[in-house]
This record gives C-alpha cells, structure tokens and sequence, in this order.
C-alpha cells in the first residue's frame, strides 16, 4: 500500500520532467522473482525505474540516503523509507556480503530486486565492468537477470547538482537472462561469467562506450588527483 502511495505521490512530478518512456517491459515477470540489473548514471534512476514497472521493486539504498538533507535530499529519503528499500551500509566486506545475502532473500521470497552491477555510479557517463555480486544473486537465487538500460538521467541530474533539469527518460529492458550453462562452474568463474554477460547486454540496450575497469577504482584516482 505505502509503496503505491508513494507512486501516486511522486509519479506526477517524475512524468511531467521526465515524459518517460519504457520499452521492453513485457520482459518483466508478472509474478516470481528477477533481478533487475541496470546501468547507473544517476541517484534519480532508483526513482525512474520502479515507476514504470507495475511489480514493487526493492533496490538497496546507501544508509546515508535515509538521512538525505535539503529538499530533493529529505524527498528521496521519504521514498526509500515508504518504499522499503533496502539500507545498506558500503564499508567492508562483511556489509557487501549481508547485502547479497538480504538480496537473496527478498529474491527467494517472489520478489524483484534492482541492482547496479557496476557498484556505484559512473563517474563519466560510460559504462564500466560489473562486479560479480550479480554473478552471486544469480546463481544462488536461481532468478533470471533482466538486463536494463537507463537513458538521460545522467542529463536530468548529474552527480552533484542540487536539482534535476527536465529531460526526456527512457528505459530499455532486454530479455531475461538464465544461467544453466555455468552449471559445474567453479564459484568463482561462474559469478564472474554471469557479470559479464549481463554487461555485454546492458551495453547492447545502452550504446554506452565501455570501460573494462571498476568505476570505484577510478572515482578513488580522480579523488586522490583532485587532493
């Protein structure tokens, strides 16, 4: 109930500055649980993508996020709470790992869950290598991956401006992928197998230009070049 609410709330103020427009989303399942793994251009995608699919998505949300300040800030920490997304806490591992294990949870449960394999935003609007946390939901979920491509949220609201600037969204949504092949697989060489191919597909969807390092590891040099 909270999360339509919050749709009904929210939804017209996103329509009338986005217009967005969803294509593929026949591919979302009308029942029993996906990860929706998506590029990650802005902090406005977690808002732009859960309305448009009818189904509730739960994505995880950096614990900061909850206490946002400022108006847009205070906003989207009232959608994540009324949402229940997931809180997560990004320092350490251990956190990492509690996370995925939540994930598979809520995906065991029927749920969909909306994950950036990416690991944090792009720091330039190109897309960079997935971590294999995806490779992990995959495969011991068992849920398909739906691969996702996001389009002019980087435009709407780049990392730091206070508000967004109207700008046309769209959102393409590919086929869902499965992964039987990498049955017998070591761990390790199937997540990152899965990680891979579901970039392959977020690149098909979005044309971006590809990076094949980890967006963290570049925001980190940018940082240490900037002090």
């Amino acid at each position: 109930m909270q999360y339509q609410l919050s749709r009904l709330v929210i939804g017209p103020f996103l329509h009338a500055i986005g217009r967005p427009r969803a294509v593929g989303l026949e591919h979302i399942p009308a029942t029993g649980p996906a990860v929706i793994a998506s590029n990650h251009l802005s902090f406005i995608d977690s808002m732009y993508l859960p309305l448009m699919i009818d189904r509730p998505v739960v994505f995880p949300a950096k614990a900061e996020y909850f206490t946002a300040r400022g108006p847009l800030g205070r906003l989207w920490a009232a959608y994540l709470r009324s949402t229940n997304q997931l809180q997560i806490d990004r320092e350490g591992a251990r956190s990492a790992q509690a996370t995925l294990e939540a994930a598979v949870d809520l995906l065991r449960a029927g749920e969909l869950f909306g994950f950036y394999p990416e690991g944090t935003r792009s720091p330039d609007g190109r897309l960079y290598r997935g971590r294999s946390g995806i490779g992990y939901l995959a495969l011991n979920s068992g849920a398909p991956v739906i691969p996702v491509a996001m389009m002019g949220t980087r435009k709407m609201l780049p990392p730091g401006a206070p508000l967004p600037h109207p700008t046309r969204i769209e959102i393409r949504i590919g086929e869902p992928l499965t992964f039987d092949h990498l049955a017998g697989e070591p761990p390790a060489k199937a997540r990152r197998a899965v990680a891979d191919e579901v970039m392959r597909a977020i690149r098909q969807l979005s044309g971006q230009e590809y990076v094949h390092l980890y967006a963290s590891d570049v925001k980190s040099k940018l940082a240490a070049g900037k002090a």
